[in-house]
């Protein structure tokens, strides 16, 4: 059945579902539990981001963000629309390019499984509409798609393009690790990084005081919702303060909450060689090169300071698209309900003294998944008895 379903097809089947949603809910219930209202303030803020106030995120989305502002006239609720039409875009290409990638590793009732479920969960998850990292997540799977085609550079431009929206497209560059003297890495990751660089020095010329701070802010922002920030004392989320900050500079720099007792900086060689280490040891030449990416970003999840529950939506292609069916769908259910349970459930009650519990179980199964991702990083590909796999390859 899912052969002669076209990626056409599902991604048919997606629009008509979330229009229909879109259509069924109030404009109150699309902005939800999310960052609509948020994105709508900092546009309102004069001038351009980066140029006139600075931003946490990298240029893409701000701007974006500005010009939709400007187009819908300053009107919220078309502002929100407008945005919902850009992010149902996105999740329509997540579900093309997911489509393309599931149909060179899997095949028959296994590939049925893993669309329907991508389908519903694209569908029915919220942290689709309420924050823009659809855009984001739409960068990593074209990138990869790409890579995994052997088309180099379109995948390094789309990872690139990817990291002007959130720095975690990147990780896609895992997918190609086989050791250091490897020059198709090395190219890729050249052009990738060439591509961030341009474009934040390109309104470094133009603004060089507000780039700098919307650089700077993240990492001042400290932590939150991992257990780096239980170690730290903060129980509380990675939100900013006034949006009059915005205009200085200086307050970009600002500590948010505890400093830190381990410094990010002293853990990230630890974590970025301990990567390195597990690619290089346990990657096959023939095995699911999405393994590889999905590794990597478990540590980098590990590592980072801070957690947002929207980050899920990078987890989930690469748990359905590396490992095997039972695996893939209870690490995507168990991590979806932990992380809904966070946020809205107990957060917007204001049960912060509860987010050690969800801290806890996430990064237990952020460790399993790790685990089993470098499972799926030691079986080839050929062990797979499926000649229409091997076919697709």
């Amino acid at each position: 059945m899912a052969d002669k379903i076209s990626a056409r097809g599902w991604v048919g089947f997606f629009l008509v579902a979330r229009v229909l949603l879109y259509l069924a809910l109030p404009l109150d219930a699309l902005h939800g539990y999310g960052d609509f209202v948020t994105f709508f303030s900092v546009a309102q803020i004069p001038g351009w981001p980066f140029l006139d106030y600075w931003v946490e995120f990298p240029p893409v989305f701000p701007i974006l963000s500005e010009l939709l502002f400007r187009l819908s006239g300053g009107q919220q609720h078309v502002f929100t629309y407008l945005l919902l039409l850009v992010l149902t875009l996105a999740d329509a290409g997540n579900l093309f390019f997911f489509e393309r990638l599931a149909r060179k590793f899997w095949a028959g009732t296994e590939l049925i499984y893993r669309m329907v479920f991508y389908l519903v969960l694209l569908i029915a998850l919220p942290y689709g509409w309420w924050y823009f990292d659809p855009l984001a997540v739409f960068f990593l799977l074209a990138g990869l798609t790409f890579l995994v085609e052997g088309k180099d550079w379109r995948g390094a431009g789309l990872l690139g393009a990817g990291a002007l929206v959130k720095f975690i497209p990147l990780i896609g560059l895992a997918a190609l690790w086989n050791g250091w003297r490897n020059r198709r890495i090395l190219r890729v990751a050249m052009i990738s990084l060439t591509i961030l660089a341009l474009g934040f020095l390109l309104l470094g010329i133009f603004s060089p005081d507000f780039t700098l701070a919307s650089l700077r802010s993240q990492s001042s922002k400290g932590s939150w919702e991992t257990v780096w920030a239980l170690l730290d004392g903060n129980l509380s989320t990675g939100n900013f303060g006034a949006l009059i900050e915005r205009l200085d500079p200086e307050m970009a720099g600002r500590a948010v909450g505890n400093l830190a007792v381990v410094s990010p900086w002293v853990t990230l060689p630890l974590f970025f060689l301990s990567g390195i280490c597990l690619l290089a040891r346990f990657k096959k030449p023939d095995s699911n090169p999405v393994a590889a990416v999905g590794l990597a970003s478990c540590l980098f999840f590990l590592w980072s300071p801070g957690w947002s529950v929207q980050w899920v939506l990078y987890l989930i292609p690469l748990f359905l698209l590396a490992l095997d069916w039972r695996n893939a769908r209870l690490l995507t259910v168990t991590m979806v309900l932990v992380n809904l349970l966070e946020w809205p459930v107990l957060l917007s009650r204001g049960w912060f003294h509860l987010l050690p519990l969800t801290i806890i179980v996430r990064t237990v199964l952020l460790l399993l998944s790790t685990i089993l991702f470098l499972t799926a990083m030691q079986t080839h590909l050929t062990d797979k008895d499926d000649r229409a796999i091997l076919a697709r390859l």
